[in-house]
């Protein structure tokens, strides 16, 4: 995924996403390449609850 945070994600996109997120847990890779720091994630995804379960999941065995 690239450029992660160039716009803001509408709450269907962001619940998709975090379906994504979940869905790729821990059964392969991920390559995010984000325009933000994670601790703005939550400005671009709408939810500081939702940010910190995706951030969880993407830097769990990072």
């Amino acid at each position: 995924m690239d450029e992660l945070g160039y716009l803001p994600i509408d709450v269907d996109a962001v619940s998709l996403f975090f379906q994504l997120i979940s869905v790729r847990y821990e059964q392969g890779s991920l390559i995010i390449a984000p325009d933000l720091q994670i601790s703005k994630w939550s400005d671009t995804l709408g939810s500081t609850t939702i940010a910190t379960a995706i951030i969880d999941r993407v830097v769990n065995h990072a």
